[in-house]
């Protein structure tokens, strides 16, 4: 099970997130999670959203550079190691992380993190051999 992250190439300016987050928002898009990378002069700015084509729609119709990715989304419980323990399962694995970010739901008890790496097929298989959650895009847009 794999989920849609939007990824934009955003320039390194004042406004530039604001613009980005008022187009999804003028089209009735709720943002799930949020990542950005820079440098000095531009950043990527990944986005899990509950509608991805529609955000995606949006931020092109503005004149953005979008991507869509499929990423993996794992739920751990918010306790200490448990995360830990994902990450051992891949490493054993020999799967590689390329990055990640996560968010925690305190209403939900548990941690949220969203992965990208390179082989999700088999990841995906891994996790939950391994008793680690691995959430649809039901359960994460619908959060």
């Amino acid at each position: 099970m794999q989920i849609q992250q939007i990824s934009i190439f955003v320039e390194n300016k004042s406004g530039r997130l604001a613009e980005i987050t008022e187009a999804v928002a003028e089209v009735g898009v709720d943002i799930r999670a949020v990542s950005i990378a820079d440098t000095s002069d531009f950043g990527i700015l990944r986005l899990i959203v509950d509608k991805p084509k529609e955000a995606v729609e949006a931020l092109k119709d503005k004149g953005m550079t979008v991507s869509l990715t499929s990423v993996i989304a794992m739920g751990i419980n918010d306790q200490p190691g448990e995360f830990a323990k994902a990450l051992r399962v891949l490493a054993d694995n020999t799967i590689g992380v390329e990055y990640m970010y996560a968010f925690v739901s305190r209403e939900h008890g548990k941690a949220f993190v969203i992965l990208r790496v390179d082989d999700s097929n088999r990841a995906v298989e891994v996790l939950k051999e391994n008793g680690i959650t691995i959430l649809s895009a039901e359960e994460i847009y619908g959060m």
